[in-house]
């Protein structure tokens, strides 16, 4: 019988990281998949929320490598920091969807003030799982 040496017994029961990568790649996933339908979705997309399409087209764009980004410091060495860069990240989207709506600075329909509201809420929630993953990290 031969014994593998150099492996701990329960190499995942310990680990403090993983709600945060979890929350990262979720994030990640879910935000370049929205980009994703966003882009491919342009043209009928902005006769409903009142953005043109060159407007939906880059955003789409932003949500595609910004989940690309976010997918790349989720396996950081240094979790912490790329954590906290992204709860930043979902804090500044949520408050600036809160106050696109509240201003008007787009001519949004209202299925694009309730869209935009929903990804303020999306971006809050995400963030809060994030926040949870960060605070169970070893100081």
């Amino acid at each position: 019988m031969t014994a593998i040496t150099g492996l701990p017994a329960r190499p995942f029961a310990d680990s403090t990281d993983s709600l945060l990568r979890f929350a990262m790649r979720l994030d990640a996933t879910l935000t370049g998949l929205t980009g994703l339908m966003i882009a491919v979705g342009a043209d009928a997309l902005s006769s409903l929320t009142g953005l043109s399409s060159l407007g939906q087209y880059g955003l789409g764009a932003f949500f595609v490598f910004y989940g690309l980004a976010v997918f790349t410091l989720a396996a950081a060495p240094d979790l912490r920091r790329a954590g906290i860069a992204v709860i930043i990240a979902n804090i500044v989207f949520t408050m600036a969807a809160i106050a696109v709506v509240a201003v008007g600075a787009l001519p949004l329909t209202g299925t694009g003030i309730s869209l935009m509201l929903a990804s303020g809420c999306y971006t809050a929630a995400i963030g809060y799982l994030q926040y949870l993953g960060v605070r169970r990290l070893p100081a």
